[in-house]
């Protein structure tokens, strides 16, 4: 069996949550393959809302097996909190989710050098989360990480001891005053290690290898988006891992041979939280409305996200990277009533007009060259079937599909889960 990847195609908040939610019923593992905390995967049904961090957004499901890959970085006091909003449902935490080893720990000194860096940094800030999710892949690339595997080991507190320490030398050399109680992070971090430690670990790469050779189906769930890809994105301002569907084969253990289908995400419009360039970026009654009637805050930090129209140039760059293979469009609904839409089709690029995505996508480099189409008016919310949507979104979406030359196979009428139409 194949593993079928599912990923974000912007800056994030795609509506990733929402659709691993709705196809998981269709897979028997359910593996989250990089990012940490910083992610806000947001599901709603039944009348409720749930937002998860770091837990699969399969877990809902009583019959998907959970998986947190090697790429992932935990921090046990967010995920015992996750695991404690969850508690009014019946999961069995045990079987339903499993850790791997190889999965790195944020460490509470991790989030004071985070926060530390990034006063630091002053105008010139990235818009981290400041959940210490840079720190924590620092050290792992720096080979100074601890990972969930050393939990297992007689020496873990002398390990533990001896990152910290290094880690509050680091402060010092920050030269950056933060107030913080050690005794009292650490002694939440204890109680977040005993509660992760009553799951169960697993050599994460070995178990989902033997569950393609047994038939079983798994489907890869990315966080964040292809444009913070620490490579591929708009770098510096992107996180930390990547997101793009390579970061499936190193961040789970799979070979690329191994990958189907890859699911790309996408909102009708764009939005990004936090500091780095944004060229489609609106800052009038349009942005305004569409930040409004979209909710667009942060689930992870609450903070408003910037809102803009829809990029070709982007997309079709995300989509080549990845190599993707259907695309879900997320959030149509928000844009009924705009009489016209704009979307971005080249850019002008240091004076020349291009249609890909260069090196760098500063104001003062590119400016978005718009084509325009007919809005529609028609409350989408209420509409179940493919054959009810308008005509002029219909044209929206056979444009998008010809830009990029990939289908478009579910458009998603609003945030619940029953808000799904298949095409």
């Amino acid at each position: 069996m194949a593993v079928n990847l599912l990923l974000g195609l912007q800056w994030g908040d795609e509506g990733k949550g929402k659709i691993v939610d709705v196809l998981t019923s269709d897979y028997d593992i359910i593996a989250r393959f990089q990012g940490g905390p910083n992610a806000g995967h947001t599901l709603i049904f039944d009348g409720y809302k749930h937002v998860l961090h770091t837990i699969p957004s399969g877990i809902f499901h009583k019959t998907a097996v959970n998986v947190v890959g090697n790429g992932v970085v935990i921090d046990p006091v967010i995920f015992k909190r996750e695991l404690d909003n969850l508690s009014q449902f019946d999961i069995d935490f045990t079987s339903k989710l499993l850790i791997s080893r190889k999965a790195h720990l944020i460490l509470p000194t991790h989030r004071l050098l985070d926060a530390a860096s990034e006063t630091a940094k002053g105008k010139a800030k990235i818009g981290s989360t400041l959940k210490g999710i840079g720190p924590t892949y620092m050290d792992k690339t720096g080979r100074n990480g601890l990972r969930v595997g050393d939990l297992e080991m007689e020496d873990w507190n002398t390990r533990y001891d001896a990152l910290t320490k290094k880690h509050l030398k680091m402060l010092d050399f920050h030269g950056i005053e933060l107030e913080y109680d050690l005794d009292e992070l650490q002694k939440e971090f204890n109680e977040g290690v005993k509660r992760l430690k009553e799951l169960t670990f697993i050599d994460s790469e070995e178990y989902l290898n033997n569950a393609m050779k047994n038939g079983k189906s798994i489907l890869a769930e990315g966080a964040q988006g292809s444009l913070l890809d620490v490579d591929f994105g708009t770098y510096p301002f992107v996180t930390s891992s990547n997101t793009t569907a390579a970061g499936a084969c190193t961040g789970l253990g799979i070979a690329p041979n191994k990958i189907g289908d890859v699911f790309g995400i996408f909102k009708a419009y764009v939005t990004r939280v936090g500091s780095g360039p944004f060229p489609t970026e609106l800052f009038d009654e349009d942005g305004a409305r569409m930040a409004k009637v979209g909710h667009e805050f942060g689930a992870t930090t609450g903070r408003p996200r910037r809102c803009g129209w829809l990029d070709i140039v982007a997309l079709k760059y995300a989509v080549q990277v990845n190599g993707v293979t259907q695309l879900m469009m997320m959030k149509g609904d928000v844009l009924s009533g705009f009489d016209t839409l704009k979307v971005c089709t080249s850019y002008k690029y240091k004076g020349k007009e291009i249609s890909h995505f260069p090196f760098n996508i500063e104001p003062e480099n590119v400016t978005p060259i718009y084509s325009e189409f007919k809005g529609w008016s028609e409350d989408l919310t209420k509409m179940t079937s493919k054959e009810e949507l308008p005509q002029n979104l219909l044209d929206y979406i056979a444009f998008i599909e010809k830009e990029v030359e990939v289908p478009i196979k579910i458009v998603s009428v609003g945030p619940d889960r029953k808000q799904t139409i298949l095409r």
